[in-house]
């Protein structure tokens, strides 16, 4: 992998993004908008915005980042630019690295907007680390990032990308411990939510705020990086020229 051809992808890659608010507000504005209408709909319920908010603080990144990064990579195949990138000296890894640098850099912009929302206006309540709180936030963000390159590769149409958010997002947020403790689910359920990102990022973001720096919680931080790094992996393996 060249550092060099990462950081050269990843600088066009935030130039076209600073091109194109639409996307930007996508990006930056509407989780810090969804979270704020959350809290207003729990205004007069004390305690469920304080249960509720600090996951949704990691699932609306994760789901806006997903959307739009699969949609960008998919673009670029698309239109020809991967193709005309590859006949250079830059191998897939470093393409792809340098997209995740680009949205990692927005990721984080995006973390620390809606992490001051919630923890200023929206008067968050935070038992435990609430430096914690804004790193399980980024973690989300950056799985939604590369699980969005990876998933990329196996759409034709911008449209069917967007399909994939559903089938991505929908059943891990189900059966990661949001509505039911998953000891408490069937044995199944258990065991497929064991092996899915968003139950170790919420219950690292629960854990977060509740105690803090707990090793279990450095565990499921650790599960967390594990898996932004296979999506990696996978995505330089399936990433395609061109869509057929």
């Amino acid at each position: 992998m060249s550092p060099l051809a990462s950081t050269a992808t990843a600088r066009r890659v935030l130039l076209q993004l600073r091109n194109d608010p639409r996307t930007l507000g996508l990006l930056l504005v509407l989780p810090c908008v969804l979270l704020s209408l959350l809290a207003w709909v729990f205004h007069n319920a004390p305690g469920t915005f304080d249960r509720i908010g600090p996951v949704l603080l990691a699932v609306f990144p994760l789901t806006t980042m997903f959307v739009v990064t699969s949609v960008a990579t998919l673009r670029e195949r698309t239109s020809g630019t991967l193709e005309r990138l590859l006949t250079l000296p830059i191998g897939k890894l470093d393409i792809l690295v340098g997209y995740a640098l680009a949205f990692g850099v927005v990721a984080l912009v995006q973390t620390a907007l809606i992490s001051t929302i919630a923890l200023g206006p929206l008067d968050l309540v935070v038992e435990g680390s609430a430096l914690l709180v804004v790193v399980v936030a980024l973690l989300a963000a950056l799985v939604g990032n590369t699980f969005g390159l990876l998933l990329s590769a196996f759409a034709e149409t911008e449209f069917q990308a967007v399909q994939f958010l559903p089938a991505f997002v929908l059943p891990q947020l189900l059966v990661c411990g949001l509505f039911v403790p998953r000891p408490l689910m069937p044995r199944p359920l258990e065991l497929a939510s064991d092996v899915l990102p968003m139950t170790y990022v919420v219950d690292a973001m629960q854990r977060a705020v509740a105690t803090g720096g707990s090793q279990r919680e450095y565990v499921d931080l650790a599960v967390v990086v594990g898996c932004v790094i296979a999506a990696l992996a996978l995505g330089a393996v399936t990433l395609r020229r061109r869509t057929p």
